[in-house]
């Protein structure tokens, strides 16, 4: 299990928290960590319910950009990594919590969405920024984002690249509940513990019939996605892109 992600149980939930500084960027072992600790969670008779955390002023801040560079986008097979995670988080039997507090974006906000519930507090920002990169979302973003809040507001969200309040955010659909940053754990802590009371055989169904509408259609989508993520992360506009983040400059985009 990575270093970067730990699991705790306190009673009924499982308490995951991403740790890695600044801003818990989805590097080398974190992917891999959130998998491996959803999964114990999943596993384990006592847990009825999860909660999934950043430590410090950060949710998940997305991928780590200097990596795209260095990374084979050549296909889907070689991104797998980065998809599984939504996979598995949204594909399991217990209900798990996204606790959001600070910055929630890009693949961090990919894995938000694919929990069950969003509580934010009232300082977070979040966002699909990477048509700022000249790319697209690419862990499902485009189809989870539309699923979520509709088409407007996400081709809004999406092609503007801008982040929103959490204020915004709830207003939008994102999110079920804001609170303080001081109520956040506490308010976040009791709702999970209200679903933990109620039966797991039943909490399972619900997700699965839930699920079940949301999802109708989604693999083609998930499909055509990747094929266009590809397509933006080996342009001449999406390398331009990236490298200017880098290199902490305005993007010269050709739009080739």
């Amino acid at each position: 299990m990575s270093d970067l992600v730990t699991f705790e149980r306190r009673g009924a939930i499982g308490v995951i928290t991403v740790d890695n500084p600044p801003v818990n960027a989805l590097s080398p072992g974190v992917p891999e960590g959130l998998v491996d600790c959803v999964t114990q969670g999943n596993a384990d008779p006592r847990v009825k319910a999860m909660v999934l955390r950043g430590a410090g002023r950060s949710f998940i801040a997305g991928a780590d950009i200097k990596e795209f560079l260095e990374r084979d986008m050549s296909s889907q097979e070689a991104l797998e990594e980065d998809w599984i995670v939504t996979k598995v988080i949204s594909n399991l039997s217990k209900p798990v919590i996204a606790m959001i507090d600070g910055f929630c974006l890009g693949g961090g906000l990919e894995i938000a969405m694919a929990c069950d519930l969003r509580i934010a507090s009232d300082r977070s920002k979040l966002g699909q920024p990477e048509i700022n990169l000249g790319i697209i979302p690419g862990a499902g973003g485009t189809q989870r984002l539309t699923r979520l809040i509709g088409e407007g507001r996400a081709m809004e969200m999406i092609l503007t690249g801008r982040m929103i309040t959490a204020e915004e955010a709830c207003n939008y659909g994102i999110l079920n509940f804001t609170y303080s940053a001081e109520e956040l754990e506490i308010k976040t802590m009791e709702i999970a513990n209200t679903i933990a009371s109620k039966s797991p055989y039943a909490i399972e169904r619900a997700k699965r019939s839930v699920k079940a509408v949301s999802q109708m259609n989604l693999e083609k989508g998930l499909k055509l996605e990747r094929e266009m993520f590809i397509e933006c992360a080996n342009s001449e506009d999406g390398k331009e892109g990236i490298t200017a983040f880098i290199e902490k400059r305005k993007p010269d985009f050709k739009g080739r």
